[in-house]
Formats: C-alpha cells, sequence, structure tokens
C-alpha cells in the first residue's frame, strides 16, 4: 500500500493527450480554403494541409462528430454531434477556436449542412422525426425561418452559388427548389417542386386532380367524377391520389450541381441528365450523342457530379473520371481521368484550380490543373475499419494495424504515415506483434495464423503459416518475454505454440476450455521460468463466468514428448490446470503479475473487482468471491489490461473514455475521452513496454487514435524506464539472434526466388508437354488442420499397435454369428412353445432397443405429420362443406329428363339472417303506412269535391268515373313499365314504387329491398316447383324399378338377350352422395394389422362351422331340396323350364317296342305336344306383358320429360326475373354509389374552399404585414433622403464666413468620392474560374465600406487641403464631408432594402390574387356540381322490358342519348293522334269556307295602316333606347348566365363585410367608451388638482402682494431699471428670431417649390383644376 501511496504522489499531474487520430472520410470532404481540406472520422474533424499534407485535430467533446460543412469566405468550419437535441458548432481555422453554438430544436440528428456562397446564411436539414429544414444567421445565432415536411429523406443540398435566395433539395425520388424570400429582416421559405420524366425519359401529362377540364360527360350514366371523389377522399390527401394503375415510374435523381445561369443539372439513377430552368423549373432532358463505347464502359448513373465551364464533371462506380460536354440539349461523354477505385464525391477548390476527388473507400486525391497536371494521392484509406493494432518491439517507432479483410498496414508512430502494407486475402480476426523478435502474428476466420517478418519495415513478408484448425481464430496473444504464442479458436481450443522464429514456430499442443473465449491474458516475469495463462469465458448453463488457469513451463519445447498426448492435447497435471468459477459474469479479467489476484470487468454491474486465488491446488471447480470492489464509472461492458510493468490497470468501455488506474487501489489517475458511445466505444488497446504511447482502436466509428503522457514523472516515468531497461536487456541477445535468423531467411527467400524464376522459364517448354489432369492433381489436395493431422496420426499408430488384436477380434465374431444364425435356424424347425423370439437372439439387446425406439418414434413422428396433414385437409373440407352446403337452406341440386339431353337446377338459397328479416319487416310497415296515409288523402280529396260533382251533369259524371278508373289503372302498371316480368310468378308488387319517383336516398334503399324480397320470393316459387318435380321423377324411378324387376322375370323366363333399362340418379341429382365416400372409391389397400387378421380368420371359421353345423341338423330341408328341388308344388312359371322324362326302352329300336312300349310312346307324345302347346301360350303371354310394361315405361318417363321441359322454360324465365330484378338493382346501388360520389366531391371543395380562405386570410395579413413595412421603410428612406438634401443646401450656408471662392473649391471637393479599384482576376484564373463574380454580400459590403472610410482618410488629408484656407475651416469640412458619405451609403442601403420589400410585397400580392382565383374557381364548380346533383337526382334511370320483334329495323340507326325525350303511354299517343286528325278535318273545312268570305279584305288593310303606325312607333322606340344610357351593371346582367348567382354571392360577401364592419364599429364605440370613461376619471382628478392649485394659488398671491408691499416700499428705482433691461434683451432678441424666421421662411417656400415639382413629375396628371 505503500507503493501505491507514492504512485499517487507521484502521479497527481499526470493526463493524456491526443497525439494525433487516424481515420479516413465516411462523409464528403471539404475544402477550408485553397491549401486544407478537412472531413470527419470519429469524435474529430481532421484538416489536412494538401501541400505539406501535415493534420491538425480538432475534437467535439459531445460525442461522434455528424455532418459537416464548411464556408470558405468566411474560413469558419461548422459540424453537428450526435446527441440527443445535437447542437451545431462553428469554430475559426486556423485557430480552432469555437465562434458560435447553434442550438435549435431538432431531437436527434442533423443529416445536411451548407452554407451560402455569400453571407452568413447557414440551411440544416434534420431526420426523424422532424425532417425540418432551418435557415440560420450563423454570425448572430438565430434562426431565419423554417419548414418540416414529415417523412422526406433528402440526400443532397446545396445553395445557388450565385443566388443565395435558392436553395436545391434532391432526394431518390424529388428534386425540390426552395426559394428564400426577405422583407426587411423576415426570412420565408417557398417551396417548388420540379416535374421528373418517366423513366425512359419521356414527359408525363398530368390531369389536374381539383379542377379536372378534360374529363369526359357521360349522358347515360350520369356526372363524371374525379378519381379522388370515386375513391371517397375528402382532405388534403384527395389533392395528390392517384390510383395504383396511374402511378408510373419516375426517374431517380442521384445528384445535382448548379450553373453559372442559375439552372440545375440533376444525374438520374436510369442514366439520364436532366438540365432544370432556376426560374420556370422547366425540365429538359439532354440527348447523349451516340459514339464510340469507352472501351466497353459506360456511364449509366452518375454518383457525384461537379460543374465545369462547357459541360460538367461525372463519376460513377467504374473508376473513372468523365468529362460531359454539353451543347444545346446535347452531350458528350469523354474520359478525363481514371482511378482505381469507385468515385464517391468529386468538388473543387475555391481557386478552381484543383479537383479532390474522394473513392468509396475514402481515398483522397488531388487533381492540379495546368500545363503540367498532375494527380497526387492525398490520403490512402485502408480497406475498411481497423481490426486490431499493436506496437513493433520496441514499441517507440513503428506499429501495425489489421483490417477485416486482411490488410496489414506498418505505420510510423510520429507522424502517422504508412510505411508499407501486406495483403494477405482473407478475412482476418486478430494481430499481436512478438516482443521478442520483428515478427507478427495475425489469426484468420479459417482458422490459420500468418507471420510475418517486419525485420524490414518497408517491405514486410509472410514467413510462415500455420492451420490449426477448422474453426476460427479468435485471440492472438503473446506472453510478456515472447516465449509463448497463445492463440484461441470459437472452439473452445487454446494452441500453445513457440514464438521464435529459428523454432518454424513449432505446435507445442492445444488445451481445450469453454467455447465463446472472452480474453487470454498472461503473466510472464522475468525472475521466473514460467508462464502462467488465465482464460475467461462464459458459462450458458449458469449465466455466470468460468475461469482456467495453467502454467507453461519455459523448458516446454524440450520435454514436449512428455506434456502433451499422441494428439496433441496437454496434459492437465503437467500444466497445473485449474477451474474457477465466479458469481457474477465478467467480460474481462486479467491476472495479476504477483500470480494471487485476479481483476475482473463486471458485465452486467459497473463494477471491478478483484478477486484472491486459493494458495493450494485443487481438482474441481472452486468458487471465487470479490475480495475489492470499485466502481468503474463506465457504462456498457468493458476490457481491462495491465502495463508491461504490471502496476497500472488500463479499463475501456463501450461509453469510449479510457481510464489508467493504479494495480493495488484501483483508483483513476488518468482518463481520456477518445471515442464515443454513439460508435459503440473503444474495440481494443494498446499500450507501449515504455509506458509512453497508447492506442485507441474504435469499435465502429474507424478512428485510431494516439495518447501521449502530459506532464508525465515522478515514480510514473521512474517505474516504466526501469522496467523498460530490464527487458529490453533481458531480450536483446534473443532479439539479435531471432532477427538474425530473420535475415537470413530472407535471404534465402530472396534466392529462391531468383533461381524459380530461372527454373520457370528453362522449364516452360517441358510443362508445356504435361497433361491438364497432372497439373491438377496437386490443387485437389485439400490442406488438413494440424489438430486434424494429429488425430489421424494417432489413429494410425493405434491401428497398426492393436491390428492384430483387432483381427483375432474380427474372427470370433464371424464365429459368433455363424453360431447364432444355426440356432436360429434351428428355433425355425421347433415347436410354437419351444420356439423362441427373433430379437431374443440379439447379442446387444440395449442398441436393439436403442433402433427399435428410433423406429418408433420415425414412425410416430410420420404418423403425426400423416394426421397433421389429414386435419388440414379436413378442416379444410369442413369449412367448404360450411359454407356451400350445411350454410343452405335449399340445397343446389339439378333434375334430368330420362330421354333428351335436358336438365333443370334449382336455385340453391341460404337463408335469411335476422337483420334481413328485421329490415323487410320494417320498410314493409313503413310501405303498409304510406299506402294508409295516400288512401286518406284520396278519401278527403273526394269527400271535399262531392258536392260540387253532384252539381254536373250526368255526361261529366261519366268522365269522373273514368278518372276514378286510372288510379286503378296506375296501381296495376304493365310489366315493360315495371321492368321485369315478376308478377308471372304470382308475387305481389304492391309495395313497389313506381320507377319514375325514386328520388330520395331512403325510397332507393327501401326499393332494393323490396326487390331482393322479390328476387327471394321467386326463387322460391320455382323451388316449390323443382321439389314437386323431383319427387314426381323419384316416384316415376321407383314405378319403373317395380316393373324392371318383372321384366327381368320375363326375360330370364323367355331367355332374351335384352338389357333392362334402369333409370338412376346421378350425382347432380343427389349431390349429398359426393358428400360421402363410399368403399369402391377407396383405391389404396387398407393396413390390417396382423392381430386384426388373425382375429377375422378364427371370425370367419367359426362361422362356416356354425352354418355346417346348422345345416346337418335341418334334415327335412336336405330332403325337399333332394327330392324337390327345394319347393313343393310347380309354378306357371317353371313350364318353360319342365321337360317330359323319355320312357327307358327309346333307346331300343323302333322294331324292338312292344305294344305296351308304342302306347306309352303315344302316350309321351301327348304329353310332349301338350307341354309345347302351354309354352307356346305361355310365352306369347309373357311377351304381351313385357310389351305392355316397356309400353307403360316409355310413355311415363315421356310424360316426365314434357313437363321437365316446360319446368326447364319457367326456369328461364325465374332466372330471367331474377337477372331483371338484379339489374334494377344494380342501377340503384350505382345511383347511391354516385351520389356518395357527388356527396364526396361536394364535401372535398368545401374543405378546399375553407383551406383557401384560410390561405386568403395569411395572404391578406402577409400583404397588410408587407404593405405597412413598406410605408415605415419608405418614410424612413425619404428622411434621410431630406436629411441627405438639406445636407447639400446648407453646405454654402456654414461655410458663408469664408470667401466665396474657397467655398466654390470647397464645394467642388465635398461633391467629390473616391474611387475604389476592384481587384480584377487574372486572366488564367478567368479561365479557370466556373462561376465568375459572385454577387456581394454582407461581408463585402462591409469591406467595401471599410474601403472607402479609408479613402475618406486619404482624402482627408492635410495635403488636399485649399491653400489659404483655416485648418479648423478644414476640419469641420472634413467632418462634414464624411457625414454626408455616411448618409449617402445609408440611403443606398435603405433604398436596396426598399427594393427588396417593394419586390417581396409584390409576390404577395401574386399570391393572394392567385389565392382569390381559386376561391373564384372553387365557387363555380360548386354551382357546377350542384347543377349537376339536381339533374341527377331529376333524371333518373328506369328499365323498360319491348317484347322481341315489336321494334324492328333494317339498319341499327337507334339513337342512344335521349337527353330530351319523353317516356309517355301509348294510349296517350294514340287520343293525340286521333285528336289531330278531327282538328285537321275541320281546319280542312274552314279553309274551303274562307275562300269564298272576302269581307275580311278591308280588316286587313285596317290593321296594315295600324302596323305602320306602330312600326313608326317601336322606331321612336328604338332610338330612344339606343340613347338610353347602359351601364356595365346592365350589362353583366344581360351577359352574365348566371347573373342571379353571382349576385347571390356579392350579397353574401357584402353581407359578411358588414358583419364585419359592424363588429369592427361595435368594437370602435367601445373602445371610445371605456376611453371616454378613462377621460372623465381624468378630467375629475384635474379637478381636483385645480381646485388644489387654486386655493394654493389664492395664498400666493396673498404672500405675492405682501412682497410686493415690501419691495414697492423698500426701493421701485431698481425694479424699473430691472424691467427695462428686460424689455432691451427681448427686443434684440425679437430682432433676431424675425430675421432667423425670414431665412426659413425662405427656405421653405424653396422647399415647398421642390416638393410641388417633384410631384409633378411623380404625378403629372393631378393638375388642380
Amino acid at each position: 500500500m505503500a507503493q501505491g501511496r507514492e504512485r499517487e504522489e507521484g502521479s497527481s499531474g499526470a493526463s493524456l493527450s491526443v497525439r494525433w487520430v487516424q481515420g479516413f472520410p465516411k462523409q464528403n470532404v471539404h475544402f477550408v480554403n485553397d491549401k486544407t481540406i478537412c472531413y470527419s472520422s470519429g469524435n474529430y474533424v481532421i484538416f489536412i494541409n494538401i501541400e505539406t499534407k501535415k493534420k491538425t485535430v480538432l475534437q467535439c467533446m459531445n460525442g461522434i462528430v455528424g455532418v459537416i460543412a464548411t464556408n470558405v469566405p468566411y474560413e469558419v468550419v461548422a459540424f453537428s454531434d450526435r446527441k440527443l437535441k445535437p447542437l451545431i458548432y462553428i469554430y475559426n481555422f486556423p485557430g480552432l477556436t469555437r465562434r458560435t453554438k447553434l442550438k435549435g430544436n431538432v431531437l436527434l440528428d442533423y443529416t445536411l449542412l451548407s452554407f451560402s456562397y455569400c453571407g452568413t446564411y447557414l440551411a440544416t436539414y434534420s431526420s426523424l422525426p422532424e425532417f425540418e429544414l432551418a435557415l440560420w444567421n450563423w454570425e448572430s445565432n438565430v434562426i431565419l425561418c423554417k419548414r418540416s415536411q414529415p417523412g422526406v429523406d433528402v440526400s443532397q443540398m446545396s445553395f445557388n452559388p450565385m443566388n443565395w435566395h435558392q436553395l436545391c433539395l434532391s432526394s431518390p425520388s424529388t428534386v425540390t427548389v426552395w426559394t428564400i424570400e426577405r422583407s426587411n429582416q423576415e426570412h420565408y421559405f417557398k417551396e417548388k417542386s420540379v416535374k421528373l420524366p418517366l423513366e425512359d425519359g419521356s414527359f408525363f401529362d398530368e390531369t389536374d386532380v381539383v379542377f379536372p377540364s378534360t374529363v369526359p360527360k357521360d349522358p347515360i350514366y350520369g356526372p363524371v367524377l374525379p378519381l379522388s371523389a370515386i375513391a371517397g377522399l375528402v382532405d388534403e390527401e384527395a389533392q395528390t391520389f392517384r390510383p395504383k394503375d396511374d402511378l408510373y415510374p419516375l426517374l431517380h435523381p442521384t445528384v445535382h450541381c448548379w450553373t453559372p445561369t442559375s439552372d440545375l443539372y440533376v444525374g438520374c439513377e436510369e442514366g439520364h441528365l436532366l438540365m432544370v430552368n432556376g426560374d420556370t423549373l422547366k425540365v429538359t432532358v439532354l440527348n447523349k450523342m451516340e459514339e464510340e463505347p469507352l472501351d466497353g464502359r459506360n456511364l449509366i448513373s452518375p454518383v457525384t457530379m461537379v460543374y465545369q465551364k462547357e459541360g460538367v464533371f461525372a463519376s460513377g462506380i467504374d473508376g473513372f473520371v468523365y468529362s460531359l460536354i454539353i451543347k444545346d440539349s446535347n452531350y458528350r461523354i469523354e474520359n478525363f481521368l481514371e482511378i482505381e477505385e469507385p468515385v464517391g464525391h468529386l468538388m473543387f477548390s475555391p481557386s478552381y484550380k484543383m479537383l479532390l476527388i474522394q473513392t468509396d473507400k475514402g481515398s483522397v486525391y488531388i487533381y492540379t490543373f495546368g500545363k503540367e497536371a498532375n494527380l497526387d494521392k492525398i490520403l490512402d484509406a485502408c480497406d475498411g475499419n481497423f481490426q486490431a493494432v499493436d506496437f513493433i518491439t520496441p514499441g517507440n517507432k513503428h506499429f501495425m494495424t489489421l483490417t477485416p479483410s486482411g490488410e496489414v498496414c506498418v505505420w510510423w508512430m510520429e507522424e502517422c504515415v504508412c510505411a508499407s502494407k501486406i495483403y494477405l486475402n482473407t478475412p482476418a480476426t486478430s494481430l499481436a506483434c512478438s516482443p521478442s523478435s520483428f515478427s507478427a502474428a495475425v489469426g484468420t476466420v479459417d482458422g490459420c495464423v500468418h507471420f510475418l517478418s517486419v525485420l524490414d519495415i518497408e517491405s514486410p513478408k509472410e514467413i510462415h503459416n500455420a492451420f490449426l484448425s477448422e474453426s476460427s481464430v479468435e485471440h492472438v496473444t503473446y506472453d510478456q518475454r515472447g516465449l509463448y504464442l497463445l492463440v484461441g479458436t470459437s472452439e473452445g481450443n487454446i494452441f500453445v505454440m513457440n514464438a521464435s522464429p529459428s523454432s518454424s514456430f513449432q505446435i507445442l499442443g492445444f488445451t481445450e476450455v469453454g467455447k465463446d473465449i472472452l480474453q487470454i491474458s498472461t503473466v510472464s516475469l522475468l525472475e521466473t521460468e514460467r508462464v502462467k495463462v488465465l482464460v475467461l469465458y462464459p458459462h450458458p448453463e449458469t449465466g455466470r463466468s468460468r475461469l482456467e488457469i495453467f502454467t507453461l513451463p519455459r523448458p516446454l519445447p524440450e520435454v514436449l514428448a512428455s506434456c502433451a498426448d499422441e494428439r496433441g492435447r496437454l496434459r492437465d497435471e503437467f500444466i497445473c490446470k485449474n477451474l474457477y468459477e465466479l458469481e457474477h459474469s465478467l467480460s474481462s479479467a486479467v491476472l495479476e503479475f504477483q500470480s494471487n489476484r485476479i481483476y475482473g470487468f463486471c458485465d452486467q454491474v459497473p463494477y471491478i473487482c478483484s478477486y484472491l486465488l486459493p494458495k493450494k491446488d485443487h481438482n474441481d471447480v472452486h468458487v471465487l468471491k470479490p475480495f475489492q470492489k470499485v466502481q468503474s464509472k463506465h457504462y456498457g461492458p468493458g476490457m481491462l489490461f495491465l502495463s508491461s510493468h504490471g502496476l497500472w490497470v488500463i479499463t475501456i468501455a463501450k461509453c469510449g473514455i479510457l481510464c489508467i488506474r493504479d494495480v493495488y487501489t484501483l483508483e483513476t489517475f488518468a482518463r481520456c475521452r477518445s471515442h464515443s458511445h454513439q460508435g459503440h466505444g473503444i474495440q481494443s488497446m494498446r499500450i507501449s513496454i515504455d509506458g509512453q504511447s497508447i492506442l485507441v482502436n474504435g469499435q465502429d466509428d474507424g478512428t485510431l487514435v494516439f495518447l501521449k503522457w502530459k506532464r508525465f514523472g515522478g515514480s510514473l516515468a521512474t517505474d516504466t524506464a526501469e522496467y523498460f531497461q530490464q527487458l529490453f536487456s533481458s531480450l536483446s541477445s534473443t532479439m539479435e539472434e531471432e532477427n538474425d535468423y530473420l535475415l537470413n531467411q530472407q535471404r534465402v527467400s530472396i534466392d529462391m526466388e531468383h533461381e524459380s524464376e530461372h527454373t520457370v522459364s528453362q522449364s516452360k517448354s517441358s510443362t508445356d508437354t504435361l497433361s491438364q489432369e497432372e497439373l491438377d492433381i496437386p490443387n485437389d489436395v485439400k490442406k488438413i488442420p494440424w489438430i486434424q493431422q494429429k488425430t489421424q496420426e494417432a489413429i494410425k499408430k493405434e491401428v497398426k499397435l492393436f491390428s492384430q488384436k483387432r483381427k483375432e477380434i474380427k474372427t470370433r465374431i464371424r464365429a459368433l454369428a455363424k453360431t447364432i444364425q444355426d440356432m436360429m435356424e434351428e428355433n425355425e424347425q421347433v415347436d410354437d412353445i419351444a420356439k423362441l423370439d427373433q430379437y431374443e437372439f440379439g447379442l446387444d439387446l440395449e442398441e436393439l432397443e436403442r433402433l427399435h425406439d428410433e423406429n418408433e418414434e420415425e414412425v410416430a413422428k410420420m404418423k403425426k405429420d400423416v394426421e397433421m396433414h389429414n386435419l388440414a385437409k379436413s378442416y379444410l373440407a369442413e369449412i367448404i362443406k360450411e359454407e356451400c352446403w350445411n350454410s343452405m337452406v335449399v340445397k343446389g341440386r339439378s333434375l334430368k329428363c330420362f330421354h333428351i339431353p335436358c336438365v333443370v337446377e334449382n336455385f340453391p338459397m341460404k337463408e335469411r339472417s335476422p337483420e334481413e328479416m328485421e329490415e323487410l319487416k320494417r320498410v314493409l310497415q313503413q310501405k303498409k303506412t304510406e299506402a294508409e296515409c295516400l288512401k286518406l288523402q284520396k278519401e278527403i280529396v273526394e269527400v271535399q269535391s262531392a258536392a260540387a260533382l253532384v252539381k254536373k251533369h250526368h255526361e261529366e259524371d261519366d268522365e269522373e268515373e273514368e278518372d276514378e278508373n286510372k288510379p286503378v289503372k296506375d296501381t296495376n302498371l304493365p310489366n315493360y313499365l315495371l321492368g321485369s316480368l315478376s308478377t308471372d310468378f304470382g308475387v305481389d308488387i304492391s309495395m313497389l314504387s313506381s320507377q319514375l319517383e325514386l328520388h330520395s336516398r331512403e325510397e332507393k334503399v327501401n326499393q332494393i329491398v323490396l326487390l331482393k324480397d322479390i328476387i327471394y320470393k321467386v326463387k322460391t316459387v320455382f323451388n316449390h316447383e323443382f321439389d314437386a318435380a323431383y319427387k314426381q321423377k323419384e316416384f316415376e324411378i321407383a314405378r319403373v324399378t317395380e316393373r324392371n324387376i318383372r321384366i327381368k322375370e320375363i326375360i330370364r323366363d323367355l331367355d332374351l338377350d335384352e338389357t333392362v333399362w334402369q333409370p338412376e340418379f346421378d350425382d347432380c341429382e343427389k349431390p349429398e352422395r359426393t358428400l360421402v365416400v363410399s368403399v369402391d372409391e377407396i383405391k389404396a389397400h387398407r393396413h390390417v394389422k396382423p392381430w386384426q387378421k388373425a382375429k377375422a380368420e378364427v371370425t370367419a371359421t367359426q362361422e362356416m362351422e356354425r352354418r355346417f353345423q346348422i345345416r346337418s341338423a335341418d334334415i327335412r330341408h336336405r330332403a325337399l331340396m333332394d327330392m324337390m328341388g327345394g319347393v313343393l308344388e310347380v309354378k306357371k312359371e317353371d313350364i318353360l323350364k319342365m321337360a317330359i322324362p323319355q320312357p327307358a326302352f327309346m333307346a331300343k329300336p323302333d322294331a324292338v317296342w312292344t305294344e305296351e312300349e308304342r302306347k306309352q310312346f303315344k302316350d309321351y307324345e301327348k304329353k310332349v305336344r301338350e307341354l309345347n302347346e302351354e309354352r307356346d301360350k305361355y310365352r306369347k303371354s309373357l311377351e304381351a306383358e313385357l310389351k305392355k310394361l316397356q309400353n307403360s315405361i316409355q310413355e311415363s318417363t315421356q310424360s316426365f320429360d314434357d313437363h321437365l321441359k316446360k319446368l326447364f322454360e319457367r326456369r328461364v324465365k325465374a332466372e330471367m326475373v331474377v337477372n331483371q330484378e338484379e339489374l334494377k338493382i344494380n342501377n340503384l346501388v350505382f345511383s347511391l354509389l354516385l351520389d356518395e360520389e357527388l356527396n364526396y366531391r361536394e364535401l372535398f371543395l368545401n374543405n378546399y374552399l375553407t383551406r383557401k380562405q384560410e390561405e386568403k386570410i395569411q395572404t391578406t395579413e402577409a400583404i397588410q404585414k408587407s404593405r405597412e413595412g413598406l410605408e415605415m421603410c419608405k418614410e424612413h428612406y425619404d428622411n434621410l433622403l431630406a436629411e441627405d438634401k438639406v445636407l447639400d443646401r446648407s453646405f454654402k450656408k456654414e461655410f458663408s464666413e469664408i470667401p466665396s471662392h474657397q467655398v466654390d473649391i470647397l464645394y467642388k471637393l465635398f461633391k467629390r468620392r473616391p474611387r475604389i479599384h476592384k481587384q480584377k482576376p487574372h486572366s488564367d484564373t478567368t479561365s479557370i474560374v466556373s462561376f465568375g463574380e459572385r454577387p456581394g454580400s454582407a461581408k463585402s459590403n462591409m469591406e467595401h465600406h471599410a474601403q472607402l472610410m479609408k479613402a475618406m482618410d486619404e482624402l482627408d488629408n492635410i495635403s488636399n487641403m485649399p491653400e489659404g484656407l483655416d485648418p479648423l475651416v478644414w476640419d469641420h469640412f472634413c467632418v462634414t464631408r464624411r457625414a454626408k458619405v455616411e448618409n449617402e451609403q445609408k440611403v443606398k442601403q435603405k433604398a436596396a432594402g426598399l427594393v427588396e420589400m417593394a419586390a417581396f410585397l409584390r409576390k404577395r400580392v401574386e399570391d393572394d390574387e392567385k389565392v382569390q382565383q381559386d376561391i373564384d374557381r372553387v365557387f363555380q364548380e360548386l354551382i357546377l356540381l350542384q347543377e349537376e346533383k339536381v339533374k341527377f337526382h331529376l333524371d333518373l334511370m328506369i328499365q323498360i322490358l319491348l317484347k322481341q320483334g315489336q321494334v324492328e329495323l333494317e339498319n341499327f340507326q337507334l339513337m342512344l342519348e335521349y337527353s330530351d325525350a319523353i317516356l309517355i303511354n301509348k294510349n296517350i299517343i294514340e287520343d293525340l293522334n286521333s285528336v289531330i286528325r278531327t282538328q285537321g278535318q275541320k281546319k280542312i273545312a274552314s279553309m274551303m269556307e274562307s275562300k269564298e268570305v272576302h269581307k275580311g279584305i278591308f280588316q286587313i288593310e285596317w290593321e296594315h295602316k295600324k302596323m305602320e303606325m306602330e312600326m313608326e312607333d317601336l322606331n321612336q322606340k328604338a332610338w330612344d333606347i339606343q340613347m338610353l344610357f347602359f351601364s356595365r351593371d346592365r350589362q353583366k346582367y344581360l351577359n352574365e348566365p348566371q347573373y342571379e348567382t353571382l349576385i347571390a354571392i356579392q350579397i353574401g360577401i357584402m353581407e359578411q363585410t358588414i358583419d364585419v364592419l359592424d363588429k369592427t364599429h361595435k368594437k370602435n364605440v367601445e373602445n371610445c367608451k371605456r376611453l371616454l370613461k378613462k377621460l372623465l376619471k381624468f378630467s375629475n382628478q384635474k379637478d381636483i388638482a385645480n381646485f388644489t392649485l387654486s386655493c394654493n394659488l389664492r395664498e400666493e398671491l396673498v404672500a405675492v402682494s405682501e412682497r410686493q408691499g415690501i419691495c414697492n416700499s423698500i426701493g421701485s428705482k431698481l425694479t424699473c431699471e430691472k424691467i427695462a433691461k428686460e424689455r432691451y434683451d427681448n427686443m434684440i432678441q425679437q430682432q433676431k428670431l424675425t430675421s432667423i424666421s425670414k431665412q426659413q421662411a425662405a427656405q421653405i417656400s424653396i422647399l415647398q417649390a421642390e416638393v410641388e415639382r417633384l410631384r409633378m413629375k411623380t404625378f403629372p396628371a393631378l393638375v388642380p383644376m
């Protein structure tokens, strides 16, 4: 503890500082000035001088650096951090002092920063959740304006170099140009999106979604509405809605750049190059001029692009920089530069003399333009992040790095310059440098360890390769003295290798530990001859960590045969292996140098613990408990390391902080935040042997930090220096030997390379003769890992050692197998009782049972899979059955005819739901109520008109009866007006409304419900008829089956070869049979278990025995069967089978017969004749019966077929009715849908109008505000202008005391202004710089003002004073002139601001007019929509039935538009035609009579005179009308078709204006009342004050009178003299004031004349009348 206290005292002032940082850019590199570039890496911003390549580092103290941007004119760098609520820091360069800190409202991160090219403006864009674009004045630290656009990710943002008012943002799908408008100190964003072409480069004409003008009108189905109304959208999404079919893929922008003409070049992923006009945003697709391909390459999609004169530089992923020469709307591609890697970023220097080229990997090149153009590599990036680092012994000059791809680099430590590289071409995991030689070991993923020689820093070489195992190498560790190399793999094997190159890195053996090794720690002290190793790994079963400690003696290679077995495994008893378990999990652990204590970093809790090791060895697992516990002050898992002398414990963690602690107290005496938790902290750390240098590698940020000590002295430096000297002196001899060996090996390898080149050239011809098979043989040999080689060698040795015993065992096994085979054959021949089962012959019953269990498990698994598959199929079948069969009240089936191919199907029907029934009940009740109301109304009308009808004539009574019959006729409308034939099925349609009365939505919905009920009733009626026919067919089939039984008997009796026709139901007629699987449908054989088969056989045998016993016991039945064939009497059907037996004598010849025999023969013949007659009679009767039965069957089935034909016609008619009603339903549904679309359209227009009105209010407020600001600015400008003119006019008056000629000279000098010469750019610079001179900024204005003041100082010099002038007058003149110049500058600035504000006001007025136009258009659209809606409700679509053949046309010329047609009854037309005929006859008769009448001639002449007089009157009226005053309102009344609507709208607007004025008036009245109350209150207070003053005045008057009396008594002479003197003074002052007033009056008259002249000049038309 005393040593620890001494170290604490000596280390009180020690601290760590960052010496340099090595990292490669992952974002774009920027120019700070012409000589310096910068980029971000981890927590740091790295600056590189292009000429000297010197690096400067700026650390971000709040974590990892986010995005970065530079401003060249001001030489500042801005970057953001990546913490919660990030900040933006702006630093000066090269001073690296913080200039300001910007704090916004962003929650997570900034994604883009961009400075304007002129002015102090900074644009920022944030990511989730704000997606906010903000404009800052970074010098004053304020946000000028901001705008949020949710969900839009932006990939590139840039200001227009020629106009800071324009800002372009591009993403992979959009390009947006934002205009920054300024009015005085107010800034506003205005967004305009660029309409991109389609993927093929063509343009798509988008229709206006809000006001579609090209939508066709449908005269039949009503108005055609926009797609947004059809989709039912009414909010803002309706303005951007596009159906899926109307979405076409557009071009995907990848990069953009500005041009000096404020245009944009946009490169696209599809290979197109676009030019966008900066003002109109019109897009032009540039055409590529077809030329020869560039060596087979083609620039498909540019990744980066930068503007140059006459075109752009662009580059992609092919590693080439192309020059795109653009002319008009064409461009051609030329090769400009070839880079070895894909290019990710291009950028010009501020002077445009250099082009920065950045690759995807992070390398940076600078191409310098000029006569001798050259390409300089500024930064050579490694292939990926640093995976591991380590110092090359002794650790004060060089170090090595490793990347995951296998790239090994050697670096100079002082300046971090890469000395050399070597590529292993395999994924690598770990790196370690040997302390005892200039060699290093690299572990790879494939299980190899590559050994490198770094004796020559400039050219490291691989000298050895050890393939240890197939698992990846996770850890490579040398002990402190470089004796052994410990290699840990992912399988949990620790390989021990000799670390000396002279031993060829001999593999000494391996030991097994747990998987997922976390850390390997070693202790190898100078005074001991052993190396202690500690291995930490997790124990997943317990959730704890385990430690294994073993000892490696120094003479291990000499005693290798005794310490390792044949498979290379080190014996545990030899290496003294001990196993420990901790109470909790650790992420890291190290072993103290005294080997009696372990330090561990807890994984789940922020503590560092120390554990004491037991002194005695043990064989079981020993549980360690914490001895010392210290809070780590880290968060996240960390790692522990011991310094080379073992007195420091170094801790690193996910938080990115490195702490150095005392090994005894574990207290921190030095710490440094080198990385951040956003980059997941520190990955690895290495400290040099002398303790002076520390390398820290980041986890994900790819940054390597080199730390050095500050104020390093005392015991800290002494201890490390002493240990370094001791270790270096002890290892010096070993290092010399090993390095000599490496040097010799290097020479040998060089000689072998020369020899191999010589032998290759000599053997080239001989190798050509070898076959390809011989050449491929070595390539097919697979390299075997060392651990497998040792295993194979051990197996071969064992096989060779026990070969004789193996032969004996095999011989015995064969004999035993033969014996068992004989026993099994013998067992087959014995009885069943003595027979053994087959499994009893198994020797290994356990193995047999295991195999049986495995088979059972496999069978059970297969059964389960089959059952689950069958269950899924059954479930699907049940769902289908429930949906299509069980849920049907009427199952779908069909009927077929017996003799003709005719099929009739019924209507499958589901049961109506309770909701449908309730809805139908409601509609019927409503209809009944309406009918009753109508009936009562008719009765009331009839009662009221009864008295009038009685008084009329009987003829009128007849007409009245006809009129009464008309409503009855209307109630029973014909089918052609009903639109269907539903009445043919007896369905009640009295509740249906007429098609001409369906106007409201409720009526249409009720009509749909009633039509569905009619469809249901029609289907029900037909299904009843179908069921009757089905039952009839069942009856017919049963009757035919019954008759077929007799027909089969007759055919059998007659022995006819005929088939009996037996009708049956098909599956379509009985579909329920489909749901039942019959036995004959099963093709697979049923699996019968053995016990079931045995049981069936036994049952069959018993059944046969039972039947045999029953038959043997029934003697009567057996006798009947033997004697009479089983019957007691002969049936009539058996006559045909009967046969008379021949007498026995018929076998003899006829001559031998006797008389008796002849009589018997005659009787025999007679019987045969009689039998044949009976047979013929019976056969004929059977034939007649058969024909009768067949005819009856034919007649009955034919009658059924006829009935089914009629049913088929009925089915067609029913389906026709159903389709007619469904057509009416569809028409009604379409009308309802169209009604909803009209409502949605109207609601959308109202919402759009509301938004536009709100926007109108905002624009009006903006205009008012702008006008107020403009007026104030104009007033200020007028004041400044008037002051300037007053200064000019009052010049001579101020210098009126000096001679006039001097005044004239001074006035000329007063008007003289200094000339400020602008620095003209050089001609070579002008030819290079693309953007030329850019507009001035605030900084340039300040510089101009400073130059002006400097020039004024030169003019104010005493040397420029005219001769003979008083210096005091010159000084006064200089002050006056300077005031005049400053005032002129203010006037210029104010005039510029005034112009800007006027332009801003003009834009706001244009926006307001545009909004007003939109509002007017919405009003017009609403009016048209209302008209369409009314027309739609009145213009109904009805369904009419037309008989076939009623309308016949030769050619199809039927008009499809009936916009002016009227639907009336046919009878009305006929009556009208008859009336027309009668009237025509009357007219003809009157015309015949008119021929004979001439009396009307005189009347016609009189009427002619009358018309002439009227004509004169009309001419006079026409003249009066022409002279009548015709105002614009009257013209508008006559010309405007919707004049009343327009007047109504204007009246509404005026009413709203009157309401607003009324409210304003009321508010003003209230304000006046309140003001009056305040004035009354103030008046009362003044009255009180006046009363008080009057009282005081009285007292004062009394006092004055008293004093006046006293004064008069004392002396009046003095008072008179005093009064006279005062009067004299007043007279003199009055004379002076009079002269001054005269001068001012003269000046005022002059000014008034000037004002009048200016007014006449400005407004010449306003001449006073």
